[in-house]
């Protein structure tokens, strides 16, 4: 089984929304990336997160977008717990979906004569 690195994360500076984008577009199969360090569903709660609005926004953002890209075959998300109520929300590289192809003729429609 080949392990692929996880990059670094500044967690005094969480990702962005796009850098996670960019990030996707230049990962390849396998690779990973800590998108966020803590409890999330905590953190982005207005009560109980401990984050201001803005960073709560950004953090939501960040991931909403990484659920999507799951959604889309893109990568998956796994979690590794760190300590006790705090885990790495880890993106992983999936391979690239090969793009549909193109029919460059008409399709043509035979039918069963009776």
């Amino acid at each position: 089984m080949m392990s692929a690195a996880v990059l670094p994360l500044s967690f005094d500076r969480p990702i962005t929304e796009a850098a996670l984008g960019v990030w996707l577009s230049r990962a390849t199969p396998g690779e990973r990336i800590v998108y966020w360090r803590g409890y999330l569903a905590r953190d982005t709660w207005v009560t109980r997160g401990g984050l201001s609005d803005i960073e709560r926004r950004r953090l939501g953002m960040v991931a909403r977008r990484a659920w999507l890209m799951s959604a889309d075959g893109q990568v998956h998300l796994v979690q590794q717990r760190v300590a006790p109520g705090v885990f790495d929300y880890i993106a992983i590289a999936r391979p690239h979906k090969q793009p549909r192809r193109r029919l460059d003729a008409p399709i043509t429609v035979i039918s069963e004569a009776a």
